[in-house]
């Protein structure tokens, strides 16, 4: 005899199953049906990707940026477009 705590879970797994069946069919569905209407858009995802790079970027890899005045003395001729 089983008890209801493995009944419980066994019909909770074929829940879990019979949703991610319907969701795979009907994202498979979405897909081939709208495809060309997705692919139609996908230069300009390309082209929004641009400022949203340069919106969300940390830029954390550039040696980072001081704005209190003590900075490297590289780092302000860089800035400056001097060259060592």
């Amino acid at each position: 005899m089983t008890s209801t705590n493995e009944t419980h879970s066994s019909g909770l797994r074929f829940k879990n199953l019979v949703l991610f069946g319907f969701l795979a069919i009907a994202g498979f569905f979405l897909f081939t049906e709208h495809r060309a209407h997705l692919f139609g858009f996908l230069p300009w995802f390309l082209i929004l990707a641009c400022p949203l790079m340069h919106l969300f970027h940390g830029h954390g890899g550039h040696g980072g940026h001081n704005h209190d005045g003590k900075g490297s003395q590289e780092n302000k001729e860089n800035q400056k477009g001097v060259q060592p």
